[in-house]
């Protein structure tokens, strides 16, 4: 459909480096080149309005339970759109008066509460199930999640779109020199292994630190990104185990690219990802990969990584060291990798996203 005007949440620039906000950045980027004559009112945080060029910006209400739930969508109804897009996953609890379209990108809470700090009961018993119950069309970043609405809230299959992540073009094999000047620059070692991701339990960062700490001539270990929740025992953890252990707690997004390049491998552990961008990225940059055999992660790298059962240490252990031995199955990894990776893409994303708020409005009886 064309000259569509589609109100969006945009709460997830409120932190554009972190998951949501970077889908929320890139998937509406997107649908902004594929429908140039739509109009896209993006609703976030004060500032944010930088990540999202091509829309018409809008401050959301600053009352936290009110704003949001009440005098939002009272906005929202007296501009009439055509739909309602919720990137971050919600809808307010108040009635936006159009069809309506949200992205889950994981229920990892749902799976398990104990990864979790307390303290999200409006959210988790009230918001989420409520979104995805009243939403017209549901998206979801993998099948895995698919899987997972439908097992926690009991919908419909056939209300669920799965529209996977793209990677962004700055993600690619990197040139010789480029690699000289970024090692120069970032001061990361010669030899190293990549982890990438929020510290914090869901990630099973202690199983990867176990398996390093066995390996045979093992490289060094960078750990890139914040600390998360619950990350005490896990901080403590990585305090012992000495210089060869990097934790860069931020990184500009545009050394990223860099970062992955330069490592021997990138392991990602977690025990659960709706679906889990960095080993995407890793593949885009010729990295090869190890992940965990858990959620999303095995239908993210297809055969294109290698899949290890998630605690196992041993397991680890040797599958990492068969990366680093073996260079033709590294050579095998990289090359699979890039090939995979062409497949998702946020053009793809983009188009699909529209395809999904076409078919909600197609639900609704006038």
């Amino acid at each position: 459909m064309t000259g569509l005007q589609v109100v969006v949440d945009g709460s997830g620039l409120e932190r554009p480096r972190a998951g949501v906000g970077v889908y929320t950045t890139q998937v509406l980027r997107a649908m902004a080149v594929d429908r140039p004559d739509c109009r896209l009112v993006v609703f976030g945080p004060r500032g944010a309005f930088v990540h999202v060029p091509n829309t018409t910006y809008r401050l959301m209400p600053s009352t936290r339970f009110i704003g949001r739930h009440v005098s939002w969508p009272a906005m929202i109804r007296r501009l009439k759109p055509n739909a309602y897009f919720g990137p971050a996953g919600a809808l307010p609890l108040g009635d936006v008066g159009c069809p309506s379209v949200i992205t889950v990108h994981d229920l990892a809470i749902y799976r398990n509460r104990r990864w979790f700090p307390g303290g999200q009961p409006l959210s988790t018993r009230f918001v989420v199930p409520r979104s995805v119950l009243r939403a017209d069309v549901v998206i979801a970043v993998s099948e895995s999640t698919a899987r997972d609405i439908v097992e926690f809230f009991e919908i419909d299959r056939r209300r669920i779109e799965v529209v996977p992540h793209g990677v962004s073009r700055r993600f690619r094999p990197l040139a010789t020199d480029e690699l000289e000047d970024a090692r120069a620059r970032l001061g990361v070692p010669e030899r190293y292994i990549l982890f990438v991701g929020t510290v914090e339990p869901r990630k099973n960062l202690e199983t990867l630190l176990d398996a390093w700490v066995l390996m045979r001539d093992r490289p060094d270990l960078v750990v890139v990104g914040s600390w998360g929740w619950r990350y005490e025992t896990i901080r403590t953890k990585m305090e012992r185990l000495g210089p060869r252990l990097h934790h860069l707690e931020s990184v500009d997004p545009e050394e990223l690219p860099a970062i992955y390049n330069l490592a021997r491998a990138l392991a990602h552990p977690a025990w659960y990802e709706g679906f889990g961008l960095p080993p995407l990225e890793a593949m885009a940059c010729g990295t090869p990969v190890v992940v965990a055999d858990t959620s999303s992660l095995p239908e993210v790298v297809g055969d294109a990584g290698m899949v290890v059962p998630a605690g196992d240490v041993e397991a680890w252990r040797k599958a990492l060291e068969r990366v680093l031995d073996d260079t033709d199955l590294a050579a095998d990894l990289r090359h699979r990798g890039i090939l995979r990776a062409a497949q998702f893409s946020w053009e793809r994303a983009g188009r699909l996203t529209w395809r999904a708020i076409d078919d909600a409005m197609g639900r609704v009886v006038p």
